[in-house]
C-alpha cells in the first residue's frame, strides 16, 4: 500500500496509548475466527473519526479493518460495533455498497473491548466534497453516487434480508428526538436556548409518514469510501447509529449541507446538484412523488447533529474521544443547534 492509499484512507497513525492492547491476542483470535488469515500482525490506527476508534489491520499480505468500543465509561447506546457487523452482514448480498464482515468479538477479554473485523476497501475518503482538489465534473460524482448509495440502501427489503426486528418499525423520528434530547440533557455542559426551543418544537410537529427502511443514522459524504481511481462509492462506512426508521429523515441528514456550509455558494461552479435536483434524484430512484414537511426534516437533522457534537465535547471533558479534532468539533454544537432553530424559526439570523 502506497503513502498516498494510505493518506486517502484517513491517514494512519501509531496507536494511541489509550487506544493500545494485546496484538498477540488478537493475532490469535483472528487465527482461530477469520477465514484464510496468516502471517505476522501490525495494526496501525486511522486518523480519522469521532466514535469508534478504527484500525488497519496488515498481515500474510492482506489488509484488514478493525473497528472496536472505545475504552472507558460509555453511554448505554453508543458504540453499537454488534449493530455495525449486524446490519453489514444482512446486506452483503444486496445492491447497498459495503465491506464484507469476517469476525465479531465480544469477548472483552482479547482486546479489552467488543470489536469487529471487516474488509479494508482499497478507496478514497473525500473529506471535503464541498471544495478541496477536485474538478467540478468530480464533486457532481462524488454527490451523485452519494444519493445513489442512500437509495439504494432505503430501497432493500429490510425483512427480506433478516432485519425485521433490527428496530421499532414506527414512530422513528418522535423515538429519535426523545433519545438525542436525553444524550444532550445528559452530555450538557453550558445552556443552549436553542436546543431548548428544539426540544419542544420537534416532538409536537413530527410528520405524518408511514415509509420504514433500514437507515444509517449519519449518512454523509465523509462516512462513504469512495473508489481508488472512479468517482463512486464502493462503501458506505460507520454504521453505528444505523437502525429501522424514517428514510427521508436519513436522506435528510445528508443534505443538510445545503443548509449549512453550502449556504450562499454557486452550486453550478463547484459541479454540485441544487438541492431541488438533489431531492428530485432521490425521489426519482425511491420512487417518490415528492416530500412534504421538508424543512422539518432538515431541523432535524441539524439537532441531532448538535446533540452529537455535544457528546463528544463531552467526551473531551471525559478523556475517552477517539480522535484529535474531537474538541473542536464538540464546540459546534451551539451554533449547529442555532441553525437548526432557524429552519424553523426564519427570523432567526445566521452570521
Amino acid at each position: 500500500m502506497t503513502d498516498f492509499q494510505v493518506q486517502e484512507n484517513t491517514g494512519t497513525i501509531e496507536v494511541q496509548e489509550r487506544h493500545q492492547f494485546d496484538t498477540a491476542a488478537l493475532q490469535q483470535y483472528m487465527g482461530d475466527n477469520v477465514e484464510g488469515y496468516s502471517g505476522e500482525l501490525s495494526v496501525e490506527e486511522f486518523a480519522g473519526g469521532q466514535s469508534n476508534p478504527t484500525y488497519l489491520l496488515t498481515a500474510g499480505g492482506k489488509h484488514y479493518v478493525l473497528r472496536r468500543k472505545p475504552p472507558g465509561i460509555l453511554l448505554k447506546s453508543a458504540h453499537a460495533v454488534d449493530r455495525e457487523y449486524r446490519v453489514l452482514s444482512a446486506l452483503r448480498d444486496t445492491e447497498v455498497p459495503t465491506a464484507k464482515t469476517y469476525a465479531l468479538c465480544t469477548d472483552d477479554s482479547v482486546i479489552g473491548t467488543w470489536f469487529y473485523i471487516m474488509e479494508y476497501l482499497d478507496g478514497r475518503v473525500i473529506w471535503d466534497s464541498t471544495a478541496g482538489p477536485y474538478a467540478p465534473f468530480e464533486r457532481g460524482e462524488f454527490w451523485d453516487s452519494a444519493n445513489e448509495a442512500m437509495a439504494k440502501l432505503h430501497n432493500v427489503d429490510f425483512e427480506a434480508v433478516g432485519l425485521s426486528d433490527f428496530g421499532k418499525h414506527s414512530d422513528y423520528i418522535a423515538r429519535q428526538v426523545s433519545r438525542w434530547s436525553g444524550q444532550y440533557e445528559y452530555t450538557k455542559t453550558e445552556e443552549n436556548p436553542y436546543m431548548d426551543n428544539l426540544i419542544d418544537y420537534l416532538p409536537k410537529n413530527v410528520p405524518q409518514d408511514a415509509s420504514c427502511s433500514i437507515v444509517h443514522g449519519d449518512p454523509q459524504i465523509a462516512n462513504m469510501m469512495m473508489h481508488a481511481k472512479e468517482n463512486r462509492v464502493i462503501g458506505i462506512l460507520d454504521w453505528e447509529l444505523s437502525t429501522l426508521g424514517c428514510p427521508i429523515s436519513d436522506f435528510a441528514y445528508l443534505c443538510r449541507p445545503y443548509r449549512d456550509m453550502l449556504q450562499g455558494l454557486d452550486l453550478k461552479s463547484l459541479g454540485i446538484p441544487s438541492e431541488e435536483e438533489y431531492v428530485e434524484a432521490y425521489c426519482r430512484r425511491t420512487g417518490r412523488s415528492g416530500i412534504d414537511n421538508w424543512d422539518y426534516y432538515i431541523a432535524f437533522n441539524m439537532f441531532k447533529m448538535a446533540a452529537i457534537l455535544q457528546g463528544i465535547a463531552k467526551r473531551v471533558l471525559d478523556g475517552t474521544a477517539a480522535s484529535g479534532h474531537a474538541e473542536s468539533a464538540g464546540s459546534g454544537a451551539s451554533d449547529m443547534a442555532k441553525l437548526a432553530w432557524a429552519q424553523i424559526d426564519k427570523t432567526v439570523v445566521i452570521d
